[in-house]
C-alpha cells in the first residue's frame, strides 16, 4: 500500500510509527498519524493544522499529558488501530473522489476528520480547533487542486486534440444547445426585431443581417433570444435544423504565430460551414474581421470572407455599435453590401422593467436574495437619470447585479459575536500554550475547558449564522439600488437623511457665516439647492445657475465657496475655469477638447473631462464677460439641456451641478455715497440695480439671460460688513496662532481700525486682509521669530494713538 502514498504522506505514516514507539505506547492510532502529519511542515496537512493553531509541540505534549509516557517499543503495520485503518482506507477514496491516483496528507487529515469520534479529533477539538472549518478548509484545498488538474490535463491534450477535432467545436459555441441546457439568460420582448431576422435569413440572397445599436442595448441578447426560438421549435420550418454557432475570433488569432496560419483556420471554418447546410455563424463585434489577421502579403478575414458571402455558401449574423459599423464595416463597399443590417434601438422604461424583471429569477439566484419590484423601478429610473453616458438596458441590469453583490458580501461577512468568539478562542490558545511550555498542565487543562466551551457557543453561532444565510433573506430594494449609483457616481441619491435635511433647512445660515451682507444672493442660492435636492426641479438641467454681478471684493466668488463646501463638504469640489483664459475662438476647444487632427485630440476637454469624473460639483465660471462669444453657444446647451458632448462623442452631463457665473457688468459707473457709508438709499439701489440690468442686456444675448435661473446683484458693502468681515478674518487669525501654541485676543477698537483704514468703496472688502498683513501679521512674525512670543503665551492686541498695540497678558 506504501506505493499509493506521495512521499510526504507515506514519510508522514513512517513518523507516526516512529512516535507511538518512542511514546511507548502499544499501538499506533489515528493521534500518532495526526504528530505524524504535524511532524512534516512541508506537507499541505501541516499547513492546514498549523493554520488552525494546531501545532506539533503543543499536541505532543497534550497527548502525553492524556495517554502517558511510557517506556519505547517496537511497533509494526499490523499494530494499527482499527480506526487508523479506517482511515487510511477513507483516504484511498478522498484521492479518488477528486480524480487524484496518488493519497497526500491532504487526504489522510479529510479521512480522519470524517470520524468524529476518533482520538486525533477530540485531541484537535482540545486544541481549539473548529472541526468544521477545517473540514471546509481541506475541501477547498483538495477543490482547488483538482480544479488546477484538469485545466492542466485539458491544456496538455488540447494539441493532441486539435488535429482531428471540428474547427467549429475548437472557435465556436453553439447558441441553441446552450439555449436548449438553459444556460442562456431568457430574452424579454424584442419580438420585432428577431422577426425581422428571420426574414433576412430566410431571403435567397443577401440573407446575413447585422446587428447594429449603441452598446449594452442587447445585440447579442436578440441573437440569443434568436436561438431560443430556435431551441423552442418557434421558428420557420427553414430554421428549425440549424444551429448558431458564436464564433471567438480571439480564440482563432490566439497562437497563429506563422502567416497564414490563421487563414488556414479561418478556411477550415468555412469549409466545415458550407459542407452542412445546419450552421449559422454568430460573430459578435463583426468589425473586427476588417483587418484581423493581416500581415505582409496576407488577406484579413473580411477578405477571406467575401467570396463566400458573395455565392451564399455560408449565413452570418454580425453585431456591431453604430460607430464602428460606420468606421470599418461602411468604408469597405463590398463588404457592406452583403449584410441587411438590423437597428436596435435602446428599449424605454417600460420595456427594460419588463427585461429586469424576465431576468430576476437568474440574479436571484445567482447571488441567493430577494430582488423586490421598487427595486427594478429605482434601478431603471436611477440610471436614466445619474448614468447617461450609458444605455438600457445594460445600466439597470449592472445596477441590480452590483446592488445583489454587495448585499450577499454583507450577508457573507461574519458577524460580530463570532468575531468575538473567535477572538476569545485565540486568546485562550494562546494562554493555554504558555502554560504548556511552562509545564504548568493543571492550569493548562482548565483553560482547555475554558477553549471547549467557547468552541461550542462558537459552533453553535456559526449553525445559527449558516442558517440564516441558507434562508436567502437577503432583499434588494430602492435603497440599496439608490446607494450603488451613489457609489458610482459620488451622488447622494439615497433618501434625504436627517441630518442633511436639518443641514439644507439650514442652508442661509450656514452660507451666511461665511459671506457677510449678501442675504439676497444666500437666499436664492439656498433655495435653488433645496428644490433640486428634493427632487422638484427639472431633472435634466443643472441643479441651479446663477449670474453673480457686482464690484470686485464683494462676496461673489466667496458665495461660491462657501456653497461647495456646504453642499458638497469640501471646496475641493469646486470647479473654476477663469475665462480670461477663454477670449479666442480656438480657446473654445479647450473646453471640450481638440479636434481630429489637432493638438491634443484624445485628452478630452478641460471642462467636459473634470466633469464626468466628478458630476456632483458646483462650476464657477469667473469673469465671463470676457470669454469668446462661441463659449456662450456652448453654455446655452449646458444650461437648457444639461448635458455637453466633447470633441470624442462623450456626453458629460450636468443635471447634478451647481453653475454660478460671475462679472462686473454695469458696476463701473455707480455714484459714490460717501456721506453715508456708500450705503446708498433704496430708491438708489433700485436705480443702480436697474441700470446694471440694462448693461447685461446691451452685454448679453436675450437667449443666454433667459437660460439663467437668476441674476443676483450683490450690492455694495457698508462700514457695518466691512467691520463684521474684519471680525472675521482677525477670528481666522486666532486660529492660526492658535495652531501655533499662542492665544491671541483682538479688541473691537482693533477690529474698526482694521475696518476704516481698508475701506474702500472700489475694492470692496480685498483690501482688510492687506490691513491685516501689514499691521498684525508682519509684527507677529517679528515677535515669534525674535521669541519676544513663544508657545504658551497669551497676548491682547488693541489700538493706541492710531497704532496697534501687543501685550503679553
Amino acid at each position: 500500500m506504501q506505493n499509493k502514498f506521495t512521499e510526504l504522506a507515506a514519510a508522514a505514516l513512517t513518523k507516526s510509527r516512529l512516535i507511538a514507539c518512542e511514546m511507548g505506547h502499544t499501538y499506533i492510532g489515528t493521534e500518532h498519524l495526526l504528530l505524524g502529519i504535524l511532524s512534516v511542515p512541508e506537507s499541505a496537512g501541516a499547513d492546514m493544522l498549523e493554520s488552525h493553531a494546531v501545532t506539533f509541540s503543543s499536541t505532543k505534549a497534550l497527548m502525553a499529558e492524556l495517554l502517558g509516557q511510557g517506556e519505547e517499543t517496537r511497533l509494526g503495520n499490523s499494530d494499527m488501530t482499527p480506526r487508523l485503518r479506517r482511515a487510511i482506507e477513507g483516504s484511498a477514496l478522498e484521492a479518488a473522489k477528486y480524480g487524484q491516483s496518488l493519497i497526500g496528507t491532504e487526504h489522510l487529515l479529510l479521512a480522519m476528520l470524517s470520524q468524529r469520534d476518533c482520538v486525533a479529533v477530540k485531541v484537535m477539538i482540545a486544541e481549539g480547533a473548529v472541526i468544521g472549518e477545517l473540514v471546509a478548509d481541506a475541501g477547498a484545498f483538495l477543490l482547488e487542486m483538482s480544479d488546477k488538474k484538469e485545466k492542466e490535463a485539458k491544456a496538455q491534450s488540447y494539441q493532441a486534440n486539435t488535429a482531428g477535432a471540428s474547427a467549429l467545436s475548437l472557435y465556436g459555441r453553439d447558441l441553441v444547445e446552450a439555449a436548449n441546457s438553459g444556460r442562456l439568460d431568457p430574452v424579454v420582448g424584442r419580438d420585432e426585431e428577431i422577426t425581422r431576422m428571420l426574414q433576412i435569413l430566410c431571403r435567397k440572397s443577401k440573407n446575413n443581417p447585422c446587428l447594429i445599436g449603441e452598446p449594452g442595448v442587447g445585440k447579442t441578447a436578440v441573437a440569443e433570444g434568436l436561438a431560443a426560438r430556435i431551441a423552442a421549435g418557434d421558428a420557420p420550418e427553414a430554421l428549425l435544423h440549424k444551429h448558431i454557432i458564436a464564433l471567438d475570433m480571439g480564440a482563432m488569432l490566439a497562437g497563429a504565430k506563422y502567416r497564414g496560419e490563421f487563414e488556414d483556420r479561418l478556411k477550415k471554418v468555412i469549409e466545415e460551414v458550407t459542407t452542412s447546410d445546419k450552421y449559422i455563424l454568430f460573430i459578435d463585434e463583426i468589425h473586427m474581421i476588417v483587418g484581423a489577421g493581416a500581415a505582409e502579403g496576407a488577406l484579413d478575414a473580411a477578405n477571406i470572407l467575401k467570396p463566400a458571402l458573395s455565392r451564399g455558401d455560408i449565413q452570418l449574423i454580425g453585431a456591431t455599435t453604430v460607430s464602428e459599423y460606420h468606421r470599418h464595416i461602411e468604408k469597405d463597399a463590398a463588404l457592406e453590401r452583403r449584410f441587411q443590417p438590423v437597428l436596435i434601438g435602446e428599449p424605454d422604461a417600460a420595456q427594460t422593467k419588463n427585461i429586469l424583471r424576465g431576468l430576476r429569477e437568474s440574479y436571484e439566484n445567482h447571488h441567493r436574495v430577494k430582488i423586490t419590484d421598487e427595486a427594478i423601478d429605482a434601478a431603471v429610473r436611477l440610471s436614466v437619470r445619474y448614468l447617461g453616458d450609458r444605455f438600457l438596458p445594460d445600466k439597470a441590469i449592472d445596477l441590480i447585479d452590483e446592488a445583489a453583490a454587495k448585499k450577499r458580501i454583507e450577508q457573507s461577512g461574519k458577524p460580530e459575536e463570532i468575531r468575538t468568539l473567535e477572538s476569545r478562542l485565540a486568546a485562550l490558545r494562546v494562554k493555554k500554550e504558555a502554560l504548556v511550555r511552562s509545564q504548568n498542565f493543571e492550569a493548562a487543562a482548565g483553560v482547555r475547558d475554558e477553549i471547549i466551551a467557547a468552541r461550542d457557543a462558537l459552533e453553535a453561532e456559526c449553525e445559527k449564522w449558516e442558517w440564516a444565510r441558507a434562508s436567502g433573506n437577503a432583499v434588494i430594494g430602492e435603497n440599496e439600488i439608490a446607494e450603488t449609483v451613489t457609489a458610482w457616481t459620488h451622488i447622494p441619491v439615497s433618501r434625504i437623511s436627517e441630518d442633511e435635511g436639518e443641514r439644507l433647512a439650514r442652508l442661509e445660515e450656514i452660507l451666511a457665516r461665511r459671506v457677510i451682507g449678501q442675504e439676497r444672493a444666500v437666499v436664492s442660492v439656498s433655495r435653488a439647492i433645496r428644490r433640486g435636492r428634493a427632487g422638484l426641479g427639472d431633472p435634466k438641467r443643472p441643479v441651479g445657475s446663477f449670474l453673480f454681478v457686482g464690484t470686485t471684493g464683494v462676496g461673489k466668488t466667496e458665495l461660491a465657496k462657501a456653497t461647495a463646501e456646504a453642499l458638497f463638504g469640501s471646496e475641493n469640489a469646486m470647479i473654476t475655469l477663469d475665462m480670461s483664459e477663454y477670449m479666442e475662438l480656438h480657446s473654445v476647444s479647450k473646453l471640450i477638447g481638440s479636434p481630429p487632427g489637432y493638438v491634443g485630440y484624445g485628452e478630452g476637454g478641460q471642462l467636459t473631462e473634470r466633469v464626468r469624473k466628478m458630476p456632483y460639483c458646483l462650476i464657477l465660471f469667473d469673469e465671463i464677460e470676457k470669454a469668446h462669444p462661441d463659449v456662450f453657444n456652448l453654455l446655452l446647451q449646458v444650461l437648457e439641456e444639461g448635458q455637453l458632448t466633447d470633441s470624442q462623442g462623450r456626453r458629460a452631463i450636468f443635471s447634478n451641478a451647481v453653475i454660478i457665473m460671475t462679472s462686473n457688468v454695469g458696476t463701473g459707473e455707480r455714484k459714490s455715497y460717501s456721506a453715508t457709508g456708500f450705503s446708498p438709499t433704496v430708491s438708489e439701489s433700485m436705480a443702480e440695480e436697474e441700470s446694471i440690468r440694462a448693461k447685461l442686456r446691451e452685454r448679453f444675448r436675450p437667449e443666454f439671460l433667459n437660460r439663467i435661473d437668476e441674476t443676483v446683484i450683490f450690492r455694495r458693502l457698508g462700514k457695518d460688513e466691512i467691520k463684521r468681515i474684519a471680525e472675521k478674518m482677525l477670528g481666522n487669525l486666532v486660529k492660526k496662532l492658535r495652531d501655533l501654541g499662542v492665544e491671541a485676543e483682538f479688541s473691537d477698537e482693533a477690529a474698526e481700525l482694521i475696518a476704516e483704514s481698508g475701506m474702500d468703496e472700489t475694492y470692496g472688502a480685498r483690501p482688510l486682509r492687506r490691513e491685516i498683513r501689514e499691521k498684525i501679521e508682519n509684527v507677529l512674525a517679528e515677535k515669534l521669530l525674535c521669541h519676544d512670543i513663544s508657545k504658551g503665551d497669551k497676548i491682547f492686541c488693541t489700538v493706541k494713538d492710531g497704532h496697534m498695540e501687543f501685550n503679553k497678558t
